[in-house]
């Protein structure tokens, strides 16, 4: 009978744990290569994007998120942390490629790691899915890009198929996005959907010129690519009936890659999309009644929000302890809401460069760390775009003006302040000015402490020494890849090393 007794109590434990385990609701990433907010829920009038609108209309849209790096390895290496890429030092893109490796420090984990431990399904795919994206291996993992040393068994997998019979999965799905500017070329949708270079609206400081309305015409046709791609995965998660149980956090990983978006503190380069559905099952407020009262359908939020704080609710849908060490704030529920929010560039490929930019309600501030080089310093990745190459020529032959100036600029001020309101664009620059100086001395403020608190480690340049491995494991690429682009590499490696030495 004791036998018998203990057996039942045995299976009784095993049930409530399967049912525990199978209660708990499964979490996606949609993260979208090198795309700002251009969709039509959030303005863009140009096309139409009905498939993240109707995500947008069953969820939480974020009109002020932004991410914390304006660039892929750096912005990818926080989010998957829920940590400032400058707090862990993965602030440097493409770093620990080298023989000189990057670990992260005692104590800090990936949700990857968190979630596998909680007894989840961990994977990470291309495109809607396995290889649909890339066109390669159905057995390859989705983009990671972290500038630190990971497991190599991180992920289960990538895709969710896999799983055991009701096992919960945190899954992402990598959109190449806007880096997909061959949509048109290659017939991925029908050619009366492709946008018209003539219906093409520039932002004012860029040249009105046909290579630079082609290529903004090239990167919308990439905008209704990721929105037809969100229609099929919402579609996949319907017919396998888990669409109501599953969390998507739909973003992008920083803005349109362009002379003023990616790896820039503009808001071109920092302001994303973020659009979360949450399922009806899932309460995150504490308070239980304010929770029914509370929608999360439909809801258009304007509060600032830093692409990180989605690691926070993805733990906290899933009921996972957050890290004490973890700088992501939760976005529902009660939370302490952000009253700025930082973002920080640091050096890309060979092109050493530090920003900062204090992001508020109104205000932007960029601090210049070294404004005696130019804008759009030498940078093989951005310098072989034909629309790099283009406002090159124009501004050589003096036919940029007004605001287009600013992209060609040999020197940078050390201080930009922008009143957002009244000059949404960011092209007139108010620092220096009377009627402004408590704003900006408040957001100098701002930045110096969080400086300070947050242990920012691109205060020290980085040592040439891990500088040179890096460029030794980025030139044996280019040996292999582009091997025209060899001398021009080697040529700006020299030239940063020649700037620093003069204090540049």
């Amino acid at each position: 009978m004791k036998i018998l007794s203990r057996i039942t109590a045995f299976l009784f434990l095993i049930l409530t744990a399967v049912t525990a385990h199978a209660a708990r609701p499964n979490i996606l990433w949609i993260v979208v290569e090198d795309m700002s907010d251009h969709f039509s829920c959030y303005g863009e009038t140009t096309i139409k994007t009905p498939q993240v609108d109707r995500l947008a209309a069953q969820g939480v849209k974020f009109d002020n998120a932004f991410v914390t790096a304006p660039v892929c390895s750096t912005a990818r290496s926080a989010m998957i942390t829920g940590i400032y890429q400058t707090t862990i030092g993965a602030h440097h893109h493409r770093s620990g490629r080298g023989t000189v490796k990057l670990h992260l420090p005692e104590g800090v984990r990936t949700l990857p790691e968190m979630f596998k431990d909680a007894g989840y399904w961990v994977c990470n795919g291309s495109g809607t899915h396995p290889g649909e994206a890339t066109g390669k291996s159905a057995n390859r993992i989705g983009k990671t890009d972290y500038n630190f040393e990971t497991p190599e068994d991180l992920y289960d997998g990538n895709d969710w198929a896999g799983r055991k019979q009701g096992q919960p999965f945190f899954a992402q799905l990598q959109l190449s996005g806007g880096k997909n500017r061959a949509v048109a070329e290659r017939k991925l949708l029908p050619e009366d959907h492709l946008v018209d270079p003539a219906d093409v609206k520039l932002p004012p400081y860029y040249p009105d010129d046909p290579v630079l309305r082609r290529d903004w015409a090239d990167y919308l046709n990439s905008v209704l690519y990721v929105d037809h791609q969100v229609g099929l995965i919402v579609k996949r998660l319907k017919d396998e009936g888990i669409y109501d149980d599953t969390a998507i956090f739909f973003l992008t990983d920083h803005g349109i890659s362009h002379a003023r978006g990616k790896q820039f503190c503009y808001e071109e380069g920092i302001k994303v999309p973020l659009v979360v559905k949450l399922p009806a099952s899932v309460t995150l407020d504490p308070d239980r009644a304010a929770a029914r009262k509370a929608s999360t359908k439909g809801v258009v939020r304007k509060d600032l929000v830093a692409h990180i704080d989605i690691a926070a609710d993805s733990l906290r849908v899933a009921r996972i302890a957050l890290p004490d060490r973890m700088e992501a704030r939760p976005l529902f529920g009660k939370r302490e809401a952000r009253p700025f929010v930082i973002s920080a560039r640091d050096r890309c490929d060979e092109t050493v460069e530090r920003l900062r930019s204090v992001r508020t309600t109104r205000f932007k501030y960029i601090r210049n760390y070294h404004p005696g080089r130019p804008h759009l310093q030498p940078c093989a990745y951005k310098d072989n775009k034909e629309i790099l190459k283009r406002i090159r020529e124009l501004g050589a032959a003096g036919k940029l003006e007004g605001p287009q100036l600013l992209v060609s600029a040999k020197a940078r001020p050390m201080e930009e302040f922008y009143d957002l309101k009244n000059d949404p664009w960011e092209v007139k620059n108010l620092a220096g000015r009377p009627k402004v100086a408590p704003q900006l001395q408040r957001h100098r403020d701002i930045l110096a402490q969080w400086i300070a608190e947050s242990g920012d480690k691109g205060q020290e340049p980085e040592p040439w020494k891990a500088y040179d491995s890096d460029m030794e494991e980025y030139l044996e690429g280019i040996r292999i890849k582009r091997p025209e682009r060899l001398a021009e590499i080697e040529g700006n490696i020299a030239q940063m090393k020649k700037w620093a030495a003069e204090g540049k």
